[in-house]
């Protein structure tokens, strides 16, 4: 997919035009660098980046509910509580971990509640934190969901790719996250899965 954008006879930007620059934030004329300054292999990867971006975080979703029960938002607050010590976080570090707003993790965090998945509590440390904890029936929910998950996640996504495109997208990913996490505006996370 180029990232052309085309206008109608009036000059104005095609409404299709204008949904694949928004997607990715700009939008470049062939053989042209963006109005951002970005290569054009930097603007290949970038377009290729948001378009799985996109279309995963839609699929997994998808695919979690149906196939587990569980919304990619509980999976991802789930995983991240089962790689913290005694999969117990404080909100805050929660929210670093998995790069959410703090509001946007307490309201997805009541609803977790009501479902049984994770407990609220007054931190021990800390009387003003609140901890969350995983309760039993989250902590075996995504234990069953963990298999069916990483099943999916071999037939969608490494299907098509061999052993050395897969260690180089690691490699690229992670030069990527650490230079987010050097120039971005959240802090480091104090815990997560092991990147290997």
């Amino acid at each position: 997919m180029d990232s052309t954008v085309t206008r109608s006879p009036k000059g104005e930007c095609s409404e299709h035009a204008r949904r694949r620059a928004t997607l990715v934030g700009m939008a470049a004329r062939p053989g042209k660098a963006t109005r951002d300054g970005l290569t054009p292999s930097q603007q290949r990867a970038w377009v290729s980046y948001m378009r799985v971006y996109h279309r995963l975080e839609y699929e997994m979703n998808r695919h979690l509910q149906r196939d587990c029960g569980l919304s990619l938002g509980d999976y991802t607050v789930l995983n991240a509580l089962d790689n913290a010590p005694e999969r117990t976080a404080q909100l805050s570090n929660l929210a670093t971990v998995i790069g959410w707003e703090r509001s946007r993790l307490s309201h997805h965090l009541q609803r977790m509640a009501r479902r049984g998945l994770v407990e609220r509590l007054q931190s021990a440390e800390d009387g003003r934190a609140i901890d969350i904890t995983v309760t039993p029936e989250g902590a075996q929910r995504f234990r069953a969901a963990v298999p069916v998950h990483a099943a999916w996640v071999r037939s969608t996504v490494f299907s098509d790719t061999d052993h050395g495109q897969e260690a180089a997208l690691a490699d690229i990913l992670a030069a990527v996250y650490d230079s987010v996490l050097r120039r971005g505006t959240l802090p480091p996370p104090d815990f997560g899965p092991p990147a290997e």
